[in-house]
């Protein structure tokens, strides 16, 4: 019984190993008569193909410059529509403050969404969040409603004036002292 064990497993290796010398053969064979690969030119001339898969990788990267300059206009773009809603909720703010003396709740929801503008202005100028003490801050919230109108006015008009490609450190700025005048808003405001 042994010897047929010896015999059963000494027979199966054989066959593995003319399997495995088959299976050696067939993959060599193939990766020899595997064709090459080619790049078609987008110029049609019968260059090499070192110089097909340079104009390939030419092409892809004026494809990911011409995105770039695509998404910077829409970032820049973006960025004029949220300093001139920001300033148009400013002025809202403060006109409603004249009238009542007093922001009621939708001032306070107006003040949210400066401060959320705000804060993706200072985002899109490549800004930080920053703690700002503001040199004067205001002593009552009337002073504090006529320094927002004019920040709010101002930072539109820094925003307008910045290139598309520039980092701006006093749009950056103006935005971290806008950002801290709201939050010297909400003490004056009473809890309610």
């Amino acid at each position: 019984m042994a010897e047929y064990a010896q015999k059963l497993v000494s027979g199966t290796v054989n066959v593995l190993c003319v399997l495995m010398m088959l299976l050696a053969f067939l993959i060599s064979a193939g990766a020899q008569n595997t064709p090459t690969e080619k790049t078609i030119s987008l110029d049609g001339d019968k260059s090499s193909t070192g110089d097909q898969s340079k104009e390939v990788s030419s092409l892809d990267e004026e494809m990911r410059a011409k995105r770039a300059i695509k998404f910077a206009e829409k970032v820049y773009q973006d960025n004029l529509e949220k300093a001139r809603d920001l300033s148009t909720l400013g002025a809202s703010i403060v006109a409603s403050f004249k009238q009542k003396n007093q922001l009621d709740r939708e001032d306070i929801r107006k003040l949210e969404k400066v401060e959320k503008l705000a804060k993706g202005i200072r985002n899109a100028a490549g800004g930080s969040e920053d703690n700002v003490e503001m040199e004067k801050p205001p002593r009552d919230l009337s002073s504090a409603i006529d320094m927002l109108a004019e920040l709010s006015k101002s930072l539109k008009e820094k925003v307008e004036k910045t290139p598309k490609h520039v980092i701006s450190a006093v749009v950056i700025d103006e935005s971290n002292v806008l950002l801290e005048l709201i939050r010297i808003v909400r003490t004056f405001q009473p809890k309610a």
